[in-house]
């Protein structure tokens, strides 16, 4: 049995995930505790942010973040994609930099007007 903190809200509920039943979670206060602990054993994911290069502007750098979670196991590959960004200003919110990232589905987008 695996044991986990529920991040969905701010409560915090102690999660217990039972991986020979189904993955059947226990502790969680509300559904969506029980459908986190479920896909975090399962298939953890996570929305990343980070910066790209940024060029003819007043800063160096863009913020970015994936408009969707993307799999643990490939954050790294997506951060090293990001190494061969290099933005021309002026940019957008939502400005998509790189679409259907490494086939996940989640494109990375600007997150700041500049």
């Amino acid at each position: 049995m695996k044991e986990l903190v529920c991040i969905v809200c701010p409560k915090g509920c102690r999660l217990h995930v039972d991986e020979e039943n189904d993955y059947a979670v226990t502790g969680n206060s509300c559904p969506r505790g029980a459908e986190y602990g479920h896909n975090e054993i399962k298939n953890p994911t996570r929305v990343l942010t980070s910066t790209v290069k940024l060029s003819g502007g007043l800063y160096r750098r863009c913020p970015v973040k994936t408009d969707a979670a993307v799999p643990k196991g490939k954050l790294l590959e997506v951060m090293k994609l990001f190494n061969d960004v290099e933005l021309q200003s002026p940019v957008t919110v939502g400005q998509v930099v790189l679409p259907n990232v490494l086939g996940t589905g989640a494109n990375v987008v600007v997150t700041k007007n500049l």
